[in-house]
């Protein structure tokens, strides 16, 4: 299964929109460097399909990658599909693991006021990374067996 990443986002704060800023480095450990959600846990970064913001979209949402706090999105490939565990090769060199997929949202963000909704609770996975590497829009991004 491969996709591609469209967007790279990061944020200063916890629980806001994120921007994409085209490029990254995934750090071991940590997460998405510059990024505030990035630590020392299991959700060091944070994946949303661009087919999941589509779905916002045809709620009638002016959304676009990273409003709903992403840090990768990605297309073509079905990220609530993936189980715990599963290894994605990310970029040229970096790999991540999932460990967690959709989230309890314990404040409705301004997403669900506007629209009744949000996807990211639902759709949205999460990585940890175990090997670093740069990624940038245009990506790949794919499942792969071993590390």
């Amino acid at each position: 299964m491969t996709g591609k990443i469209v967007a790279v986002c990061t944020s200063e704060k916890k629980g806001t929109r994120k921007k994409n800023v085209g490029a990254g480095r995934l750090i071991i450990g940590h997460g998405l460097e510059g990024d505030a959600h990035a630590g020392p846990w299991h959700r060091q970064v944070s994946l949303l399909a661009l087919e999941s913001i589509e779905k916002m979209r045809q709620k009638g949402l002016d959304v676009n990658p990273g409003d709903f706090a992403e840090n990768l999105t990605t297309q073509g490939i079905g990220l609530t599909d993936l189980p715990l565990g599963t290894k994605l090769k990310i970029g040229e060199k970096a790999i991540g693991e999932v460990t967690q997929i959709g989230k309890v949202c314990h404040d409705r963000c301004a997403i669900y006021y506007q629209a009744g909704d949000c996807v990211m609770p639902r759709e949205g996975i999460f990585i940890r990374v175990l090997k670093e590497g740069t990624v940038k829009v245009g990506d790949t991004i794919e499942v792969i067996k071993d590390v």
